[in-house]
């Protein structure tokens, strides 16, 4: 029996002894195996199951994968004194893990000091490009529109007429952004061989290039008064167009009444010129006629001239009494 405890004991020693002893690698990873903490030997870069000296070294294991770096968004000044918001990110890979666990021993050690040499570049490339450079990425031509001031602008009518009021130019803006981000690029791989990091840059990219929100309502602020100048120069050549025809349509409208004005004289001339001839034709035809037509006459006379408002008063020889007379 002591026998058999003792070889359970050795047993579970050597299995213990051999648990710690060996390690297992993935294939996504790589290991520095350190005594006392000082690397013994080259990264151990093959996937598997691998020995160690127990109790005496220990195993770092590091992403053998490509890794994200996402870049806090900040403000930068450009090089015409524009403050733009700007957000990257990039991807990066230990390259050498001995030269790794040296420098910076860690993943968030190391992504700190990225963030430090990544933000410095980004820094240092904005403030020797301009916004328009920045943004663009190649050599388009673009479009500029600007109103003409009061000055230029001889005959307003004449110059709306003609869709003269903006001057449209086109220029061209050299666009360097793939310029700028594989400088950042070269930039950072200059620093990180010189530190001696043991990682290596794959690729850098923006994210979102934009103004701050300061300068950002003071360019939607400016474009709206820009685009105000020109509706109020167009609504002012509206406005003076519409008085020229309503002008125009009063000159009309004169002319029209003016002429049936002078038509129906004329028309009313000629009807009693006609009614006159026939007054007097009937009247020189016998006393009969003359005497209804001096009836008649002074009939029309009465209804014109009085009415249950008014009050005459008359001599006794008055011509308009003589049928009053003759009625008695």
């Amino acid at each position: 029996m002591k026998k058999l405890t003792t070889l359970v004991i050795l047993v579970i020693i050597l299995v213990f002894i051999g648990t710690t002893a060996l390690f297992v690698l993935d294939e996504t990873e790589q290991a520095i195996v350190t005594q006392f903490g000082k690397p013994i030997g080259d990264p151990i870069m093959k996937p598997g199951l691998h020995f160690k000296i127990p109790f005496v070294q220990t195993v770092t294991k590091f992403e053998k994968r490509i890794l994200e770096w996402d870049g806090t968004p900040q403000e930068v000044p450009t090089e015409d004194n524009k403050f733009i918001h700007i957000d990257t990110y990039a991807r990066w890979q230990i390259e050498d893990a001995l030269e790794f666990y040296k420098s910076v021993h860690s993943e968030n050690q190391a992504q700190s000091r990225l963030d430090d040499i990544i933000d410095g570049a980004i820094r240092d490339e904005m403030a020797v490009h301009t916004l328009p450079n920045i943004v663009r990425s190649n050599r388009r031509e673009m479009e500029v529109v600007t109103v003409k001031e009061e000055e230029e602008v001889q005959d307003i009518k004449e110059a709306a007429q003609k869709d003269s009021l903006e001057v449209r130019e086109k220029i061209v803006i050299d666009g360097e952004r793939d310029e700028i981000r594989e400088n950042i690029i070269q930039h950072v791989t200059d620093v990180l061989e010189e530190t001696d990091l043991g990682v290596k840059l794959i690729d850098f990219r923006f994210k979102r290039i934009d103004y701050n929100t300061d300068v950002q309502k003071k360019v939607f602020q400016r474009m709206i008064a820009q685009q105000n100048k020109i509706a109020e120069k167009y609504r002012a050549i509206g406005q003076g167009e519409r008085e020229r025809i309503m002008g125009k349509i009063e000159q009309k409208r004169k002319e029209i009444l003016s002429g049936a004005y002078r038509k129906g004289q004329k028309i009313r001339g000629e009807a009693d010129g006609e009614a006159t001839e026939i007054y007097a034709e009937a009247y020189n035809r016998s006393e009969t006629s003359r005497n209804f037509y001096e009836f008649l006459r002074t009939m029309t006379a009465y209804e014109n001239s009085i009415d249950s408002t008014s009050t005459l008063l008359l001599s006794t020889d008055n011509e308009l009494l003589k049928y009053f007379k003759s009625s008695k």
